[in-house]
């Protein structure tokens, strides 16, 4: 499994900074399946602490309402550091031979006015939620989720094969 942490040019405002993603060899029919991993729930003395003025930009689209508080959830799912670390550990622990590579990196701050965050996706036909804290032997502290969207990757098997 190969293992990207980027780090960013300066340092974060917020501890809760960093964002993963994992792509798995096969994942429910498709291959290469980027996985985008989140934390679902956050602590609310947490997100109120922070300077919402400097961590939230502009609107995505100007004419279009923004929910703040929404948009505050996205950087809520990000990780810490030391988050980012035990969730690393936990894949290579149970994950490594079916994870092709792990990458990390600073989320882009300001937060735009207007980002979904994850945990609000709707799941449906194409997107979904893995859910890391369900399974069994889930050891780390915090839920865990990971959202895919298979419209984005090819089948493991095409009609041209055979």
């Amino acid at each position: 499994m190969e293992i990207n942490l980027h780090s960013p040019e300066t340092e974060p405002p917020v501890e809760r900074a960093h964002f993963i993603t994992i792509t798995i060899n096969s994942f429910k029919g498709r291959r290469d399946v980027e996985v985008h991993l989140f934390r679902p729930d956050y602590d609310e003395a947490e997100m109120a602490s922070y300077d919402w003025n400097k961590l939230l930009g502009d609107p995505i689209h100007p004419q279009v309402p923004a929910d703040p508080e929404f948009s505050k959830r996205v950087l809520m799912e990000a990780f810490t550091a030391d988050e980012r670390d035990q969730v690393i550990d936990y894949i290579k622990e149970h994950y490594a031979d079916r994870v092709s590579v792990l990458n990390s990196g600073p989320v882009d701050l300001p937060v735009p006015l207007g980002l979904p965050p994850l945990s609000e996706l709707p799941e449906g036909k194409t997107i979904g939620f893995i859910r890391f804290d369900q399974i069994p032997h889930y050891s780390l502290p915090f839920k865990l989720r990971g959202m895919y969207d298979l419209a984005q990757h090819e089948p493991l098997v095409t009609g041209d094969e055979g």
